[in-house]
């Protein structure tokens, strides 16, 4: 937490919430870590939630991109940000923030070798201007979250502190943060997400069928020609939520049961994917030639399985309809594929094509199409699309 610091005795005096006025001067006291990049210091310090709005400002909105050190602060995520702040009290986690300070700094290190010279007192006057290279959502979602419940206040965060040597360098630190910057797949982080139910069924889905727990890709997002995989977690999340959404059960166990269940049934109806699983097939091979193992058939199959599944059908009546699945010619040169799953002879997944794919197969299997699909459908019929 920063605290006062006594210029006439030379001292960090005991941290305070509050600065206090020294001979006219008010200063931040942080205790810090100092280092050494690229021939410039650094520092590195936590800071109190409650002082992030105030210490920490955001460029700028109303200037141009050129005069600004950081893009435009993107709204629709400070929500997003501070709803899983709130929702999480007790393991919500945020990696540092880092910014740099337009001012003289002073760091007073507690002692004069090893690493004692690398640990201090990081002095700052209170006229300093922080402006933030990396985290300004964060920091705007720390706000928010922040007026819901002001208790998170005396929790901290990491900072990591430049010193500022004008807009240049702040807008090349900017451009350098973010050069290297990569979302993880998002099949590693269904993967890893222990807070999102539907992560938790789909990966206790593949875990309980046998055949998904073989041919599902888990960490990449997309298959190589040579991957042995037929699915990925992804796509297996997707077509999930679609089969899922509104189904009414007791518990995560019963919907886990109800997605396995029809998942198995729909397995059952693709002989390709048990002989990729017996060996007998390369999963290169049934990529290649066959659509209903992309990702815009899984989920245009959950969103049937969303319609089978509902009300008073059992898996018997999942069944008897499912086995009509086996009288679609579902290799990707099937002209009837043209311009649903696929644009060009290559697979497409817009919204559009979901809609239209998922209105082909309904129309197989003898099951009437919602709003949606039907005017999609229509649109395609007329040329529309």
């Amino acid at each position: 937490m920063p605290a006062t610091i006594d210029r006439d005795a030379g001292t960090p005096a005991r941290p305070e919430p509050a600065p206090r006025p020294l001979r006219g001067v008010f200063e931040y006291v942080f205790p810090a870590i100092r280092g050494v990049q690229a021939g410039r210091e650094y520092y590195v310090t936590m800071c109190p939630l409650r002082l992030i709005p105030r210490l920490f400002v955001f460029d700028e909105e109303e200037l141009t991109p050129e005069l600004r050190a950081q893009r435009n602060l993107n709204k629709a995520r400070v929500p997003e940000i501070a709803r899983y702040i709130l929702d999480n009290p007790d393991g919500y986690v945020f990696s540092a923030l880092t910014a740099s300070v337009d001012a003289e700094v002073r760091f007073e290190a507690y002692g004069d070798a090893g690493a004692d010279k690398r640990v201090g007192a990081l002095t700052i006057p209170m006229s300093a201007r922080f402006v933030i290279n990396d985290g300004q959502h964060r920091r705007a979602g720390i706000q928010r979250a922040l007026a819901e419940n002001p208790e998170l206040g005396d929790e901290s965060i990491a900072i990591v502190l430049f010193l500022d040597i004008g807009l240049e360098r702040c807008q090349q630190m900017f451009a350098d943060l973010n050069r290297y910057a990569i979302r993880p797949a998002r099949s590693i982080s269904v993967l890893y997400d222990h807070r999102d139910e539907m992560s938790g069924i789909t990966r206790l889905l593949v875990f309980r069928v046998p055949l998904l727990r073989d041919l599902t890709e888990t960490e990449r997002t997309s298959l190589s020609g040579r991957s042995r995989k037929l699915f990925t977690l992804s796509a297996l999340y997707t077509a999930n939520k679609a089969l899922l959404d509104g189904v009414d059960q007791p518990s995560l166990e019963r919907r886990v049961d109800v997605a396995a269940g029809y998942w198995q049934m729909v397995a059952d109806q693709f002989p390709e994917w048990a002989q990729v699983y017996s060996r007998e097939l390369s999963a290169g091979e049934v990529r290649r030639d066959f659509v209903h193992s992309h990702g815009i058939v899984l989920h245009a199959l959950g969103r049937v399985g969303n319609t089978l599944t509902g009300g008073n059908a059992t898996p018997a009546g999942w069944a008897r309809t499912l086995r009509k699945l086996r009288g679609l010619d579902w290799r990707r040169g099937n002209p009837a594929w043209e311009g649903r799953a696929t644009l060009g002879g290559r697979v497409s997944k817009t919204s559009a094509n979901v809609l239209l794919t998922t209105a082909a197969i309904r129309t197989a299997l003898g099951l009437p199409l919602p709003p949606a699909e039907q005017q999609a459908e229509d649109a395609f019929r007329r040329g529309d699309t």
